[in-house]
């Protein structure tokens, strides 16, 4: 699942473990944090994403919850305050509206 915070772009998955986990991953560093000042990130792996922590599902489950029961805006775009972050969900935007326009 990828979710985009105002503030933060991280991606969740149930990779490995025992289930009771989920692997959060982000693409710049303090992403994770930001989201779980709790987490312990671990950089690089050689994967793709170059963040990541194993954190509880219910604790993941909780945060994103709390996230959504906060929302107070009428527009996600502008509260983005971050230029480069604003640009980079912009070309998600566009690239999803053309998904849009070919059904």
């Amino acid at each position: 699942m990828w979710i985009f915070f105002a503030d933060a772009f991280l991606s969740i998955v149930d990779k490995g473990g025992d289930g009771s986990t989920l692997l959060v991953r982000a693409r710049r560093p303090g992403d994770i944090e930001k989201v779980f000042p709790e987490a312990s990130v671990s950089v690089g792996g050689g994967t793709d994403y170059g963040y990541r922590a194993r954190l509880p599902r219910e604790r993941v489950a909780a945060k994103v919850a709390e996230a959504i029961g906060a929302i107070t805006y009428p527009n996600f775009k502008s509260e983005v305050r971050d230029p480069e972050r604003h640009d980079a969900y912009m070309g998600v935007w566009r690239e999803m509206l053309k998904y849009q326009q070919t059904r």
